[in-house]
């Protein structure tokens, strides 16, 4: 029997699925950043200002297809700070740490209280409030394939639309077998270096979360002590 998650942690799921996160499947209400100015934010891709003499990127589904994944089978490693959008526009911030493969960590800001950890087997959402870690296996989620040792989105989920232009490139993913139900991802790259930019998610419940990336280093290594999980804490569920 599936078990309703408490609202704050179904969300802060949600920002997994996304990425390299993908545990959006049950996600339903954000952490409010008490500092964030409560006026929702419209989701938006940074613009890129070609040069005089720069071509504008002129790709085909193929093409864009083909450098998204090269970038994310590419990058090994991953530190970023992000800032979430849910549903109800309220905002949250945090920061993302990845070592493929299989290992994450989202580290929300206060005052929100929420961290997700995946250390090559098991996720753990843990909220350090209640004093609570569920547990479940990255197989259950999205992850399965964003954080793959080799990535391919063509073959591990359903690609629905591929989109250009010189302000981004964008493809929307479906993928059935998450946690709950179908989610829908979209995924967009910056158009000329394809580097992941924000992705937004559809749940199962046809709830938005749309999550934005910056300062995103791709070359330092994560400590490796941010992906442990004690497994004694709790069983992962079936």
């Amino acid at each position: 029997m599936t078990r309703t998650l408490p609202r704050i942690r179904r969300l802060a799921i949600a920002a997994m699925v996304g990425l390299f996160g993908a545990l959006r499947a049950l996600a339903q209400d954000a952490p409010l950043d008490l500092h964030a100015d409560p006026t929702p934010v419209p989701a938006k891709t940074a613009k890129h200002k070609p040069g005089k003499d720069e071509p504008k990127p002129s790709l085909s589904e193929a093409d864009v297809v083909a450098r998204a994944n090269a970038f994310l089978d590419s990058a090994r490693v991953m530190t970023a700070d992000f800032v979430q959008v849910s549903p109800n526009g309220r905002r949250s911030e945090g920061k993302l740490y990845v070592e493929r493969p299989g290992k994450m960590l989202f580290q929300y800001a206060p005052p929100a209280h929420i961290e997700i950890v995946a250390d090559g087997r098991s996720v753990s959402v843990r909220d350090s409030k209640l004093g609570t870690q569920d547990l479940y296996f990255i197989g259950q989620t999205p992850l399965k394939f964003l954080l793959n040792d080799h990535i391919d989105l063509a073959k591990d989920t359903r690609i629905l639309s591929v989109q250009s232009d010189d302000q981004a490139a964008s493809i929307e993913l479906e993928d059935k077998a998450t946690f709950g139900g179908t989610s829908h991802l979209t995924l967009v790259f910056d158009p000329l270096t394809f580097e992941l930019k924000q992705w937004t998610v559809i749940d199962p419940q046809r709830l938005e979360t749309v999550v934005t990336l910056f300062n995103v280093d791709l070359t330092t290594k994560p400590d490796p002590s941010l992906f442990y999980i004690d497994e004694y804490v709790a069983a992962p569920k079936r």
